[in-house]
């Protein structure tokens, strides 16, 4: 929403025409012509951080990058706790594969955004945009561990050959039976496959432990809230359900009121941690 109108100077007031015009601009995909009315309604009023996160959002309809993270940086100056300018600006970094600046920012914009209106749309699309950089995050790095693995294994791999060998060599009409090298070379490298195994468990998509899951999604909980029965779920779709299917717990049935749901700490950073451990679990639909 823009300024309050009654008390508004006439450049106050010029400059919210030209935002109503801009938004009605940018309804009609005109996004150029969008930016041309934003951009004088800033001309006339600089400080109002709203001006430049519309231009952001035309900008970044148009692919330009630059520029919105330039709008999406002066907004932030004039607002500290912009949803859409942080989301943005996020958004921008990323395309720049500044992917932990890029995290940051959306992951700020999340929080903000769910103190705001932790049902609205907007929440949604972070968490939605959130998970795709960390899950790319995680894949890239992955993909870099598993070749790192891979190396390590086939040059233990050799070593082992190679003391085999020597072995081999130098107990050459020694050894009763010569079978017993060989089995016990055997169990070495079966051993060692084991091993690697174990290094790459975190990197290997498995289920999500249940405790961790929302009860009415089965997806991994993102903001958790417990009720008075002592029963987790993701706030948004426990408050939807509140307000539309009606005021009880949807596992116990009993009595709920959304006054009555408290943050879920505990598993919040349960969640937290599982995630950084096992970046396959950011995974989406979308992904």
């Amino acid at each position: 929403m823009g300024p309050g109108v009654s008390a508004l100077s006439d450049e106050e007031k010029q400059a919210e025409k030209l935002r109503l015009e801009g938004n009605k601009c940018f309804s009609k995909d005109r996004f150029q012509a969008a930016i041309d009315a934003y951009t004088a309604a800033i001309t006339l009023c600089p400080k109002v951080p709203v001006y430049w996160t519309n231009r952001a959002l035309c900008h970044r309809k148009r692919n330009d990058w630059t520029r919105v993270e330039e709008d999406s940086r002066k907004a932030i100056q004039l607002d500290h706790y912009s949803v859409k300018a942080h989301y943005m600006l996020g958004l921008a970094l990323l395309q720049k594969q500044e992917y932990s600046e890029g995290v940051k920012e959306l992951e700020k914009a999340l929080d903000l955004g769910r103190g705001a209106n932790p049902n609205g749309y907007m929440v949604e699309e972070i968490w939605e945009e959130l998970a795709k950089a960390k899950y790319l995050e995680w894949e890239e790095a992955s993909t870099q561990r598993s070749w790192e693995l891979q190396s390590l294994k086939e040059a233990c791999e050799r070593a082992l050959k190679e003391k085999h060998f020597l072995d081999d060599s130098e107990t050459e009409g020694f050894l009763d039976d010569p079978i017993v090298s060989i089995v016990s070379h055997l169990q070495q490298l079966e051993l060692l496959g084991h091993v690697f195994q174990k290094a790459a468990e975190d990197d290997t998509p498995s289920e999500v432990p249940d405790y961790l899951c929302c009860k009415i999604t089965l997806d991994i909980l993102r903001d958790p809230v417990i009720t008075p029965s002592g029963v987790s779920y993701e706030r948004a779709v426990l408050l939807d359900h509140l307000e539309k299917v009606g005021n009880f717990d949807p596992i116990t049935r009993e009595p709920l009121e959304p006054s009555q749901l408290v943050p879920n700490l505990a598993i919040k950073e349960a969640v937290h941690a599982y995630l950084d451990k096992h970046g396959w679990a950011y995974k989406t639909e979308s992904n």
